[in-house]
């Protein structure tokens, strides 16, 4: 088959890459998008914790929400909203700045390996770092949201945990935390690499470089969302683990699993996980995207060019 011709916004990503800029740009998308959405779905995330850390009290989305707006005033529905902004905006930038990085990486080492096996290593390797940077705010944010007495916010909840725990405080989840990361990450990279190229070859039939830049930014939409709904059944496990943790319910990873149990570490929060989860990702990958389009370059997702698209421009009338 014949080359495919090279666009304009294809010839200017790779002139970044080059430059490096490239990156630069994807990891302070990243930190924009993660930070601004994260904090927007603050009031779920301090559902989603309250009900994993006392499931016999809030044992439904409603009685929580009426149980919290009654004893503690609708404030706390925003409790940890400074360390969700800069925990996640900085995990963020690593994630998807390094996850381009390490793309460009292992698809010049491993030139024979199928393309889902560079989108694992490539956001493992990346989450990793994104988790180290993460960790921290995670243990702040989780005792703010689900002890109200522990502190306001990020600037006092910081030197109480040190104080209290010292550094281990701050990294008493860190391997759950991985467990639930990780495979998010894994699977939401994944699938939605995977989703865009489905998308394009057998729903729209035409080539990303043909469709308007309205229409990249839809099919970012909708593989975000899979992406999202997918990768928070995986992690949900994982998730339910390090609230026991940091909220000392249990004092291990397996006295943890033991208190839980083995379904309600996947049934557990999951319905408002994946109401938080999804619209969460999306919008980050609909921000993210937003960011490379207006600075000239195109829309995240890879499409197969060994397979022929046939150019049905009527699926737009």
């Amino acid at each position: 088959m014949a080359e495919e011709p090279i666009t304009q916004q294809t010839r200017r990503q790779e002139e970044y890459k080059v430059a490096g800029g490239y990156y630069r740009l994807c990891a302070v998308s990243g930190m924009l998008s993660a930070g601004t959405t994260h904090v927007a779905t603050t009031p779920l995330d301090v559902l989603k914790v309250n009900m994993q850390v006392n499931p016999i009290k809030y044992n439904s989305i409603y009685s929580c929400f009426t149980t919290l707006l009654r004893e503690q005033g609708p404030s706390a529905f925003w409790r940890g909203w400074a360390t969700k902004f800069f925990g996640y905006g900085a995990q963020g930038g690593c994630r998807f700045g390094l996850y381009e990085y390490f793309k460009g990486i292992y698809s010049n080492v491993l030139v024979d390996s199928n393309r889902s096996t560079i989108f694992f290593v490539s956001s493992a390797s990346a989450e990793v770092f994104a988790n180290l940077v993460l960790c921290p705010f995670e243990a702040v944010k989780v005792r703010v949201q689900a002890q109200p007495h522990f502190a306001k916010g990020l600037a006092d909840g910081f030197p109480k945990v040190y104080a209290s725990e010292g550094m281990f405080g701050f990294y008493r989840g860190l391997v759950p935390l991985w467990g639930r990361n990780l495979p998010f990450c894994m699977v939401m990279f994944s699938t939605f690499e995977h989703s865009v190229d489905f998308i394009y070859r057998f729903i729209i039939h035409r080539r990303k470089e043909n469709c308007s830049k309205v229409q990249q930014l839809g099919v970012t939409c909708l593989a975000g969302y899979a992406a999202g709904s997918v990768g928070s059944f995986v992690s949900n496990p994982a998730d339910n683990i390090v609230a026991s943790l940091y909220n000392k319910k249990a004092d291990s990873l397996m006295q943890a699993v033991r208190k839980i149990g083995l379904v309600n570490l996947f049934t557990r929060s999951l319905p408002i996980r994946i109401m938080l989860v999804g619209p969460v990702v999306t919008l980050q990958w609909l921000f993210f995207d937003t960011i490379k389009v207006l600075c000239g370059l195109p829309t995240s997702g890879e499409v197969r060019t060994d397979v022929e698209i046939e150019e049905q421009p009527r699926k737009w009338n």
